[in-house]
């Protein structure tokens, strides 16, 4: 896996990159190879570009005949170079890259905060405000309910995780109980 992430963070990069000299808003690049990750990642098309007897420029023309106007000059450029350089398999972590770094670049951080009920606003925007201080960050929380914590909290937030979940102390308690 990290070197399917070494391969594309180089693209990535240049996203980025070419999305802050041109002034363009960051989230419509992002919006583009979202698309393109979920068109290579949908398996008939996966199958197509695949095959040996397709040839580089009938993949081109089978992406930009479904995401043409959505992905705009430079989107196929960026698919004609993938292409070329046999790395549109790549579309997906290009992608997901793109994303982190962009959130980097924004000065904003993804969090997610898993707990075993649901949060109300108040306790939400608590999270927010402790992991913005903490990280010096913005941040951008999404929050998803896990039935088997039990109790408490996981969050993640970029390389961040604090795991204060009732499972979790549970298993400690019990490895510290059998040593």
């Amino acid at each position: 896996m990290s070197e399917v992430t070494t391969l594309a963070r180089p693209y990535a990069k240049a996203v980025l990159d070419l999305a802050q000299q041109s002034g363009a808003a960051l989230s419509n690049w992002q919006q583009r190879l979202d698309l393109l990750a979920a068109l290579v990642s949908y398996p008939p098309i996966r199958t197509a570009i695949e095959n040996p007897r397709q040839t580089a420029e009938q993949s081109r023309q089978l992406i930009i005949s479904a995401l043409g106007p959505e992905l705009g000059p430079e989107g196929i450029n960026l698919v004609s170079l993938l292409i070329e350089n046999h790395r549109l398999s790549l579309a997906p972590q290009i992608a997901e890259l793109y994303g982190a770094l962009r959130t980097e670049a924004e000065g904003s951080v993804d969090a997610e905060v898993v707990t075993a009920t649901g949060l109300d606003t108040n306790q939400q925007q608590r999270i927010v405000e402790a992991l913005s201080r903490r990280l010096g960050r913005r941040v951008n929380l999404t929050t998803r309910i896990d039935e088997s914590l039990v109790g408490g909290a996981v969050i993640r937030a970029g390389d961040l995780v604090i795991d204060g979940s009732v499972r979790s102390q549970l298993e400690r308690l019990s490895r510290a109980l059998v040593h």
